[in-house]
């Protein structure tokens, strides 16, 4: 699972996700000769190339994803760099397993770009993306048994619009979820055409938004809760965070509300210290997210919505 960036093709036709924020990510990040980092979304391999190239001297960056396919690019990707990347099928959830497994009890970074991939996004079968039809997936992993269609087909209007509102914050969250109920009797939701169909027939065309599709949030709703994104999210940052050697960093990149909303509050209740537990834990480096350049911007579309926040162990 990594960050919405653009997309580079590479000679044997398949995609390198081109990762967002490289320049930003490198300075914060601050590599050192000997250090230990963690790609916690390591896709397929951009951030990681970057800073194996950039910090060569580094001892290892060790990279996590739940896609294979994905992990097979980034494999191809940073052969070259042997045994400083090292790459596991790991969700960002068991980070601390993870990095202990490995042999290590402390790292000096960790990266986080979250989102969905525009190998994801570019690959109809999976299921995420609103302009290709394709089965009403969703998973960032295939071995997850929750899907997309489970959840549109089998959840009751209320916990349609339930979901609708907290993962997605869908302003017509009843309306959509009254629609897709009736639509499903007459039968089953399979491809993500249908879906976002029935979904911009509910709203209101005079209210329906031109710079985006307007099934945009509900597909992210329906993402965010096949892979439980936000509770994930939670129990990873403060994996991260037991991880952290002092003066070790901790940067994020996010692409929506509901997801920066998260590393905020993250950030802010482990920078303030703690009546009759103790000092705090962590500093922030990043009053204001960080976002991309206007440059950026015109170059690699997907990377418009990011910002990154980064954090310091104290």
């Amino acid at each position: 699972m990594q960050g919405q960036s653009g997309v580079t093709r590479v000679a044997a036709g398949a995609s390198y996700h081109v990762p967002a924020l490289v320049e930003e990510v490198v300075g914060l990040l601050r590599c050192r000769p000997g250090g230990v980092y963690v790609d916690c979304t390591v896709g397929t391999g951009g951030h990681t190339e970057q800073l194996l190239c950039r910090c060569p001297a580094v001892e290892v960056v060790i990279g996590l994803d739940v896609d294979e396919d994905a992990l097979a690019l980034a494999r191809e990707r940073l052969r070259r760099h042997g045994r400083q990347a090292r790459l596991l099928r790991r969700s960002f959830e068991e980070v601390e397993a993870a990095v202990r497994g490995c042999g290590y009890c402390g790292v000096d970074g960790v990266l986080y770009d979250l989102g969905v991939s525009s190998l994801q996004l570019d690959t109809p079968e999976r299921g995420f993306s609103i302009r290709h039809d394709g089965p009403l997936d969703m998973r960032m992993s295939r071995e997850g048994e929750l899907t997309a269609a489970a959840i549109v087909n089998g959840s009751s209007e209320h916990e349609l619009e339930a979901m609708l509102r907290v993962c997605g914050e869908v302003r017509w969250a009843r309306r959509i979820a009254r629609a897709i109920v009736q639509a499903r009797q007459e039968r089953p939701f399979e491809t993500t055409r249908r879906l976002a169909e029935v979904v911009t027939g509910a709203i209101p065309a005079r209210y329906r938004p031109t710079r985006i599709h307007p099934a945009t949030r509900t597909f992210l709703a329906l993402r965010i809760a096949v892979n439980r994104e936000l509770e994930a999210l939670s129990g990873s940052l403060r994996g991260a965070l037991a991880l952290l050697r002092p003066g070790g960093r901790l940067c994020v990149i996010s692409y929506h509300s509901l997801e920066d909303r998260v590393v905020k509050e993250f950030f802010r209740e482990n920078a303030r210290a703690q009546v009759g537990v103790g000092a705090a834990q962590m500093k922030i480096i990043t009053r204001k997210p960080v976002t991309p350049t206007p440059e950026e911007r015109r170059t690699n579309a997907r990377a418009r919505s990011a910002k990154l926040r980064v954090g310091e162990r104290l």
